[in-house]
């Protein structure tokens, strides 16, 4: 049973008896882990108590991040990165067992009294009840939905990719690949005064999308070439090879994927030499440069949720389950061939 779309300000209102035998209570916690891989289960886990400092959260939702998730699910996260793609509360250690995700949004049921009965939204992974530190949550805004805010840390994502690609006025920008994040830049591009913005993708199916939220849709052979900036983000080498061919003389790439494992060849002898092209890697890990003085990442946290008040955003979420069928899903939602965006699990307590 989905939670109403104003959750957000009437979260501890409980629509179904807890199931203690499922989900577990106050003392315990059920959380999904990756045992081996391609392999996944849920597990029972102590629920520390609360310090002073800290806070209990019940979750409502959170959101399937396929593009990292899968690599991760799929035991793909190269050894010499097992440090830097630590998620912020992962347990375990890559490959496996490890319990990862960092897109959770709930209720605070125990903690400083400013923060009891807020919807806040946590880099978590995939768990019915955590206690982290009340610094680690940031409320979610009254005009975005729980059901919505699980878009954050993609969100997060686009923004720093935007911010590495710096889109100017009357600009021509190509996103390729309409997954979650690459239509979310392609949507923050498009609020750039005069930028044309085409969204590139292999499935035509995508169309739908573009055109849900606001921007130009083309299938690789439709897309326009001489571009001043194409952005990456399809996670396929076919993808990269493909911006090189798009992007004008002196004009700029952006790449926002990540391939795991696994080598990428791609053509640099011949318009990338000759006409002067810039490729430039763009990771949410980092801030750009010239913004850490001012910013840092709870800033960009916040600017993300705010980001999500446009009801058309709901068009990215695929599909949703509930939390207890995720071990069964896995290998569906995070296999080769998925056309999921964001799926969206709900927790029923």
């Amino acid at each position: 049973m989905s939670a109403p779309d104003d959750v957000g300000k009437h979260c501890c209102v409980s629509t179904k008896t807890i199931d203690t035998k499922s989900i577990g209570t106050q003392t315990t916690a059920t959380a999904f882990w990756v045992t081996s891989p391609a392999e996944g289960e849920l597990r029972r886990e102590q629920l520390a108590t609360p310090a002073q400092d800290e806070v209990l959260i019940r979750t409502l939702y959170s959101g399937v991040s396929r593009g990292t998730e899968s690599l991760v699910f799929n035991g793909r996260v190269p050894e010499s990165e097992f440090s830097r793609m630590r998620a912020p509360f992962q347990s375990g250690e890559f490959p496996a067992p490890v319990k990862y995700g960092y897109c959770s949004v709930g209720c605070i049921e125990k903690g400083p009294d400013a923060l009891l009965n807020k919807t806040v939204f946590c880099l978590f992974p995939h768990q019915d009840r955590y206690v982290v530190p009340a610094s680690a949550v940031l409320e979610v805004p009254d005009e975005v939905p729980a059901k919505r805010a699980v878009l954050a840390a993609n969100m997060e994502t686009a923004i720093n990719g935007v911010w590495d690609a710096e889109p100017m006025l009357g600009e021509r920008i190509c996103v390729i690949g309409a997954g979650v994040v690459g239509a979310l830049v392609a949507y923050l591009c498009a609020q750039v005064p005069g930028v044309d913005v085409h969204l590139v993708d292999i499935n035509p199916e995508r169309r739908q999308l573009a055109e849900q939220l606001g921007v130009a849709f083309a299938t690789p052979e439709q897309a326009p070439h001489d571009q001043d900036c194409v952005i990456h983000a399809s996670g396929q080498a076919a993808g990269l090879r493909q911006a090189l061919e798009l992007v004008g003389s002196e004009g700029r790439i952006v790449e926002m994927s990540w391939f795991g494992e696994g080598d990428v060849t791609i053509p640099l002898g011949g318009a990338f030499h000759s006409q002067r092209l810039t490729l430039k890697a763009s990771q949410v890990g980092q801030l750009p440069p010239k913004l850490r003085p001012r910013w840092d990442y709870q800033r960009r946290l916040r600017l993300a949720l705010s980001l999500l008040v446009d009801a058309r955003l709901d068009a990215l979420i695929s599909g949703e389950s509930d939390f207890t069928q995720l071990p069964t899903l896995a290998n569906t939602l995070f296999g080769r061939g998925s056309v999921e965006l964001c799926h969206r699990l709900r927790y029923v307590h």
